[in-house]
């Protein structure tokens, strides 16, 4: 899938509900990102163009990849010529904060190729340079990267677990660890501190309308 094939996509009117917009996210205002006016809507025209299965989950800012993204920005030292490995990127947001912050090189990684067209575009909207993989990940350790992001993954009982499993991975072979993550009940709480939590209104899905807090964690024995 290409950039050409998302730009029906993009909103037609002022006015209208129908595709993605180019907007500034509420807890992020130094990002643009092309979001869903409806995401309901835009499945529906992406499912009726590409065939089923093709959940935009990339045209939604949620509500961890905010906060992760807002702490990056605040805390470049975490990231500043170091190489950023962003994994389950969705629209891109923490990498394209990680490439704002100074980061060396960030990957956004993610296995839906729509997410990376969407985060191309929006890392093009941004004017940074990030490379995009759709490799999947969760089996290895990070590879190279030095600083390793995840966005709100935490969010099913299956990932979770392999979402462990390849973070502590990363831990063990010395890459530095950040998670954003709004609590839906699947985070291994065990080994990550808490290292900022922020309040927060109505951000992110309308599914996150009553979410109150937001953090970004980090290994408990850093």
């Amino acid at each position: 899938m290409t950039e050409t094939q998302l730009t029906p996509f993009i909103a037609s009117r002022a006015d209208g509900f129908d595709g993605l917009r180019l907007v500034r996210p509420s807890f992020v205002p130094e990002l643009r990102l092309h979001l869903a006016d409806d995401p309901i809507v835009l499945r529906a025209r992406i499912e009726a163009e590409f065939g089923p299965g093709a959940t935009p989950f990339w045209a939604i800012a949620w509500i961890g990849g905010q906060a992760l993204a807002r702490y990056v920005l605040d805390h470049p030292e975490v990231v500043a010529g170091r190489r950023v490995l962003d994994v389950g990127s969705g629209g891109g947001i923490a990498a394209i904060a990680a490439a704002k912050a100074g980061a060396s090189t960030v990957i956004a990684n993610d296995i839906d190729p729509y997410a990376l067209v969407a985060a191309t575009m929006n890392a093009e909207a941004n004017a940074v340079a990030v490379t995009f993989d759709q490799d999947e990940l969760l089996d290895g350790d990070g590879g190279d990267a030095e600083v390793i992001l995840i966005g709100d993954a935490f969010y099913a009982s299956s990932l979770a677990v392999r979402m462990q499993s390849f973070l502590q991975r990363a831990v063990a072979r010395g890459a530095h660890v950040l998670v954003g993550d709004p609590d839906r009940g699947h985070l291994p709480a065990s080994w990550l501190k808490v290292l900022t939590s922020y309040r927060v209104s109505g951000l992110g899905a309308a599914e996150d309308s009553e979410i109150t807090r937001v953090s970004v964690l980090g290994p408990a024995n850093r």
